[in-house]
């Protein structure tokens, strides 16, 4: 089995983040997220089950929806969670546009005359938004319609959360919530060398037997080993590009991309260029 110097998975690469959230053996580490997550408002998650990610549009030639995961709740309500890497410059239009498909699939044919099930969308984010570079401090934004005037919420069925990764430094000792542990875990769990007391929880201590590489099955290693190679390579790139502030850097990583046959999505993800801009590279 291959050598690596991390203990545990990283969960910012696509591998990771699914390993941990996305197979169903794992359910439970999802469903805990959540609920500490949304405690608030959702009082307690009983269950959840998984659904496609992969969702069309109305034509053919519709943009499609690839969700990182996505899942249903036993009272019907939806949930879409983003895991996104790099800077998108259209991101928060991205996250707009995949809350219409939950809310179509709920949809009737006949009248008006029903009630929609929720729908939230979560996004973890290892980037800044340019806007909120002047609050160092808020890493949370909990976004829904509400009128201007009174501040009050029109319309409490539709959220979108963003939780910018950067901003979250709090050290193990000054964890104060189970939530902020999670936010710990998932900013740190691949720097980590051990389990530390204040996570002796039997739901961490599932996230940490799930993450050890040294666990993992060949099949695995090696599935983990080219998302490594790919995070790595693209961070890399996207990281010199951006530091010498040359938009050639960027296209050069998009026209590799290009190259290696990578989907559209995929590429406008991880650079920040609109599919228009990569059909001019093309």
């Amino acid at each position: 089995m291959a050598e690596f110097i991390e203990k545990y998975i990283n969960p910012f690469m696509g591998f990771g983040f699914k390993k941990l959230f996305g197979e169903e053996l794992n359910k439970d580490l999802l469903l805990d997220f959540l609920n500490e997550l949304l405690r608030e408002e959702q009082g307690q998650i009983k269950d959840l089950t998984y659904l496609k990610t992969e969702h069309l549009g109305l034509t053919e030639s519709d943009r499609k929806a690839i969700f990182d995961l996505y899942c249903e709740n036993e009272r019907g309500e939806k949930f879409i969670v983003e895991l996104q890497k790099s800077k998108q410059n259209f991101f928060k239009d991205r996250t707009v546009y995949y809350s219409t498909f939950p809310i179509r699939e709920q949809a009737k044919r006949a009248d008006w005359n029903f009630e929609l099930k929720a729908v939230y969308t979560i996004a973890i984010l290892d980037f800044v938004f340019d806007s909120d570079k002047n609050e160092p401090e808020k890493f949370r934004y909990d976004v829904k319609l509400q009128d201007i005037e009174t501040n009050k919420i029109f319309y409490d069925k539709l959220t979108f959360i963003y939780l910018e990764m950067p901003k979250f430094k709090k050290s193990i000792d000054e964890l104060a919530t189970r939530f902020e542990k999670w936010l710990y875990l998932i900013r740190n769990l691949n720097q980590l060398e051990r389990i530390p007391e204040s996570l002796r929880e039997r739901i961490f201590e599932k996230v940490f037997e799930t993450a050890e590489i040294a666990k993992f099955t060949p099949e695995q290693v090696l599935s983990y080993e080219d998302s490594l190679k790919y995070y790595r390579d693209l961070k890399n790139s996207l990281d010199t590009a951006r530091e010498k502030g040359e938009a050639e850097g960027i296209q050069k990583v998009a026209r590799n991309m290009l190259s290696l046959g990578l989907s559209m999505e995929t590429i406008s993800q991880a650079t920040g260029l609109s599919e228009e801009e990569i059909n001019h590279l093309r």
